[in-house]
């Protein structure tokens, strides 16, 4: 039993240290060059792989993969903020919305 706990942090402490020492951590900058790493490595090391392994699938293409993570974020923040900046007005328009329901509901 303590061999598998013993396993399991090791695989976990490599995998905590491959992301830090790669950048997928970091900011939003080293996150995309750490992508466009993966992308260009990972393709060739399945193809390794299979060879060793002795599979001689022929695998599909890659999908092209159109994802920045700096926009992603740029974009999320913009939607946080300008959610926030909303909020004053959209709390006062469903109160009256609120009350206008609760005057039909008695007359």
């Amino acid at each position: 039993m303590p061999d598998r706990l013993a396993t399991k942090v090791t695989i976990a402490g490599g995998a905590l240290y491959v992301a830090c020492d790669s950048g997928l951590l970091g900011s939003s900058e080293q996150g995309s060059e750490a992508l466009q790493k993966a992308k260009a490595a990972i393709p060739p090391a399945i193809e390794e792989w299979m060879k060793y392994f002795g599979l001689e699938t022929q695998l599909p293409a890659m999908p092209e993969i159109e994802f920045s993570p700096l926009q992603s974020w740029n974009s999320g923040v913009r939607w946080t903020i300008s959610t926030l900046s909303e909020a004053p007005t959209k709390a006062t328009d469903y109160t009256s919305q609120g009350l206008q329901y609760l005057k039909d509901l008695t007359k």
